[in-house]
């Protein structure tokens, strides 16, 4: 343990690579697009991949990585089971926050806020979009449920694929949330450890924008 300790001290390294100064947007929609946009140009590993934490009950977090799909004026979407954890937890807490991260650009984005259920109809059109055996895995896959072993996983796959031999329907328990976010921090890593961290906090209609120490 004390040998691995040891490597994991003397595995550092700086952030060089850009700085938050200039202009700034006053919507942090329009920054985070400019920011998502730089990863896709960077060629950064799945720019839409977002942690995604909740809370149950009990006040406990759990985390996992989705994809953002679509992002709008007034947030983010993101697709998943609805009986799932995570989906259990949303219902009973709306509070979510989220985390994106772009090595390449030695830039995070922190979000809070709330997650609320999308139109079906728009639920409808994406989950129409997504390949076959994606489509059948919504059906066959009772997320985050204990299950005996991976066979009976593929026997559930086998089942709706001869249920549905044409065209798959959504699922009811399948389909969006948007993500409205209330909060903001746009993270730029810089020598030293003294990170760049602005942050937004909505404020009514209007963000206010402020910087915090790194």
């Amino acid at each position: 343990m004390s040998d691995h300790l040891d490597k994991t001290r003397n595995n550092r390294r700086d952030f060089d690579k850009d700085k938050l100064d200039g202009f700034i947007h006053e919507d942090p929609m329009l920054f985070f697009n400019q920011w998502y946009q730089d990863a896709h140009e960077k060629n950064a590993a799945d720019p839409h991949a977002v942690v995604l934490s909740t809370v149950d009950k009990d006040g406990q977090p759990s985390s996992r990585i989705v994809y953002m799909r679509e992002l709008l004026s007034e947030g983010f979407i993101i697709y998943t089971n609805y009986l799932s954890r995570k989906g259990s937890e949303i219902l009973k807490n709306h509070k979510v926050a989220g985390l994106f991260y772009w090595d390449v650009l030695e830039r995070q984005v922190r979000i809070e806020g709330e997650a609320v259920k999308i139109d079906s109809i728009i639920s409808d059109d994406y989950f129409a979009s997504r390949p076959r055996i994606s489509q059948i895995g919504a059906w066959a896959s009772e997320q985050s449920s204990e299950i005996d072993n991976r066979l009976s996983l593929e026997e559930r796959v086998k089942h709706f694929e001869e249920k549905y031999p044409n065209e798959v329907p959504r699922p009811p328990h399948w389909g969006g949330y948007l993500i409205k976010p209330q909060y903001f921090e746009f993270w730029q890593g810089r020598l030293g450890r003294l990170h760049d961290r602005l942050c937004y906090q909505k404020e009514g209609d209007s963000w206010r924008q402020f910087r915090i120490a790194p």
